[in-house]
């Protein structure tokens, strides 16, 4: 029971309540599970569809346990762990009431952690922030593009001799 009192909102219509045919919001638990396996996901540098495919699903059905429109089962979040390398419990780590005396292990520093860490990768992501969603989407998309385009042309062996210098972002 405290489990639910911790996650009490006001106007939420439980799950397990009868409610004459109400629209029932997904449990906070499911929202914290979704988002984490998200993160996980975008850590492990693994799309959705990568991943869907990798356990057997659609990537439109991870979305949905990503997102909490619909619950991860066991079996399921088992399968998902074990396709992105990780213990069930990463899951569930900082989840309120499943504190434990231990310290989670860190995460492993990479390029992406030491960029986001850098004075350049704060003023992205300051920037990146004050845009509306819909435009940061289309921002993250064009970034997705052009690094898909980077790695096609890579690729294809072609010389980057040929290409002009990258745009290092000085004005003034």
């Amino acid at each position: 029971m405290q489990f639910r009192e911790a996650f009490a909102e006001p106007g939420r219509v439980s799950n397990g309540a009868a409610n004459g045919g109400a629209e029932r919001s997904p449990h906070p638990a499911d929202l914290y599970v979704g988002r984490q396996i998200a993160a996980v996901r975008m850590q492990s540098d693994v799309s959705q569809a990568q991943l869907a495919r990798s356990i057997g699903i659609s990537f439109q059905q991870l979305q949905k346990y990503e997102n909490a429109k619909n619950r991860v089962s066991a079996s399921m979040l088992y399968e998902i762990a074990s396709s992105l390398g990780v213990p069930v419990s990463r899951f569930f780590e900082g989840l309120p009431g499943n504190e434990s005396d231990r310290e989670p292990p860190p995460l492993p520093v990479d390029e992406r952690i030491n960029f986001i860490a850098s004075a350049e990768g704060r003023r992205l992501i300051e920037r990146l922030v004050q845009l509306h969603p819909r435009v940061r989407g289309r921002v993250s998309a064009l970034v997705a593009a052009l690094g898909e385009e980077l790695a096609c042309f890579n690729c294809e062996g072609e010389s980057r001799a040929d290409q002009p210098a990258p745009f290092e972002g000085k004005t003034g």
